[in-house]
């Protein structure tokens, strides 16, 4: 994604695109309908705490760890193979996410640093940092040419300035392009995608738009697949207009999906099956 041009806010220009601010709308609706659910009122905790463990499994599901939510909720070791590895990058992932709030809007890099930390869970020159020419990336959802390193750090950069300097675009867009970028330059050796997952719900709590933590759009993503997901991402990598309104707008019905999940949570408490 450039972030250069005529406009000072690139951000807000990507919320006018054909179709976007509909995206907008529909998510601002689908958020407003569970949290104003009648057992929200009590017992939104339960909810935080399931929307967290759906959202990693559906984060871990499109990284090669497709479990059982019973399976996750069962397993105390996830150190025995490499799915579990992954099941344990995504929980860590998720629990970190909220720790995490206040430092993005003054230093994202940081923030992506220190999730790579968590989800490598590893010593290592490797980890914690962006990754050099030469090192290998183990992303395999993600088939797209590699960006060097050099591009690697110049558009990070970019991204970092346009977080710390704000805009005026819907909190979908903003969290859209952090995924999306993230997805697209893969900067680390390992775990971009959990990353890119996780730096979409940050966006999305720290902007307000889901300050409990309760719309998990890791769960929409998965339940629209990975083709749908790769295929989204070839738009978003496109940087044509048609390509990234595709990709926010796919961003944005995964939120949708996050909170009918959530919804789903909400009804089942109120029936006293969960």
């Amino acid at each position: 994604m450039s972030t250069t041009g005529a406009t000072a806010d690139p951000l807000a220009a990507l919320g006018t695109l054909p179709g976007v601010p509909e995206s907008v709308e529909s998510v601002r609706k689908a958020v407003d309908r569970v949290y104003g659910h009648r057992i929200m009122r009590r017992r939104s905790t339960e909810i935080t705490s399931e929307a967290a463990l759906r959202g990693a499994r559906g984060s871990a599901a499109l990284s090669g760890a497709d479990w059982a939510l019973e399976e996750v909720r069962r397993r105390t070791d996830f150190s025995g193979d490499d799915e579990a590895r992954v099941m344990g990058a995504a929980l860590r992932l998720t629990a970190e996410a909220g720790q995490l709030l206040s430092i993005w809007r003054q230093s994202p890099l940081r923030v992506l640093a220190r999730l790579h930390l968590v989800a490598a869970a590893t010593q290592g020159d490797e980890v914690g940092r962006p990754r050099r020419d030469g090192e290998s990336v183990d992303e395999p959802l993600v088939e797209l040419e590699l960006p060097s390193a050099a591009e690697v750090s110049g558009r990070l950069e970019g991204l970092a300035d346009l977080i710390i300097a704000g805009s005026s675009a819907p909190a979908l867009v903003t969290a859209a392009v952090v995924h999306g970028e993230l997805l697209a330059l893969r900067p680390f050796a390992s775990h971009n995608g959990l990353i890119a997952r996780t730096a979409e719900r940050i966006v999305l709590v720290g902007s307000g738009l889901d300050p409990k933590s309760i719309c998990p759009a890791e769960v929409g993503h998965a339940e629209l697949g990975r083709a749908a997901y790769r295929a989204a991402l070839d738009g978003y990598v496109s940087g044509t207009p048609e390509g990234m309104a595709a990709w926010i707008a796919h961003c944005g019905r995964a939120v949708e999906l996050g909170a009918r999940e959530s919804t789903a949570v909400c009804e089942a408490l109120q029936r006293g099956a969960a």
